[in-house]
């Protein structure tokens, strides 16, 4: 399994795209704004779309793409995210107000798009790649995702303040290799952190210690205008997992 990074940011503005990754050619892992750098080939590949949650930094551009590649592709688009995420996208994003239902595209028989409910543990199997929803406590019901290929783990928290029960889940993946966790805002805004269930470098650094197994550990989530200072934070906060600043476009391969 490959995992690209499109998009890493909290935020936009000259090269910062936010949320999104894509695994191998035909599954996204989020789809915020990062989307927006594959060609019109490339979105039409793509297959599966797992949702971590419901805010507008992860799910920008699936309105877009599905409306671009539908008439492309010769079966409908999988959407995975919980119960309440997927109700979110049907009542407030594709509503025929906000945008067209494309579930009802061309029609209910031949859709463009359909809702697929995982739920909290769920493990979901793609020709011999295990995806499954870890917990996570974000201001809106959320999940992160593990991403399994057999020879080795990769988990992304998604959105996520302190969680202890996402730790309880990763110490128990014997072939972890990496972690892609956020860090949305500066210990100088940590009490903005709390309230918007984000973490900060001193809530990161309390999270990381209770990691029991070795990975390469990647930040994600960083706000523009802030990315030095919170990553200086972050060095100072967790020096012993020495976390890495995630890059658009880095791959990670496991």
């Amino acid at each position: 399994m490959k995992l690209r990074t499109l998009g890493c940011s909290g935020g936009i503005g000259g090269n910062q795209r936010t949320t999104s990754f894509l695994l191998d050619r035909d599954i996204l892992i989020d789809a915020g704004t990062g989307v927006n750098e594959l060609s019109l080939t490339e979105l039409s590949m793509i297959d599966h779309v797992f949702i971590s949650h419901s805010h507008l930094d992860h799910i920008a551009s699936i309105p877009l793409m599905v409306d671009s590649v539908w008439a492309m592709r010769d079966r409908p688009l999988m959407i995975y995210g919980i119960e309440q995420t997927l109700d979110i996208l049907k009542q407030h994003i594709f509503n025929w107000k906000i945008w067209p239902d494309f579930s009802q595209i061309p029609n209910t028989q031949q859709p463009s798009m359909v809702y697929r409910t995982i739920q909290l543990g769920e493990a979901v199997q793609l020709n011999g790649r295990r995806i499954t929803a870890v917990p996570a406590n974000h201001a809106v019901p959320a999940v992160g995702f593990h991403l399994d290929s057999g020879k080795a783990s990769l988990v992304y928290s998604g959105d996520t303040t302190s969680c202890d029960a996402l730790w309880e889940v990763v110490n128990r993946i014997e072939n972890l290799r990496y972690l892609i966790i956020e860090t949305a805002f500066s210990d100088n805004e940590k009490e903005l952190a709390v309230l918007s269930k984000h973490l900060c470098p001193s809530l990161l650094g309390v999270e990381l210690t209770k990691l029991q197994r070795e990975a390469e550990v990647y930040i994600t989530h960083l706000k523009p205008g802030e990315i030095e200072l919170t990553m200086q934070q972050i060095e100072a906060s967790a020096t012993h997992r020495h976390p890495k600043m995630l890059l658009n476009n880095q791959e990670l391969e496991f």
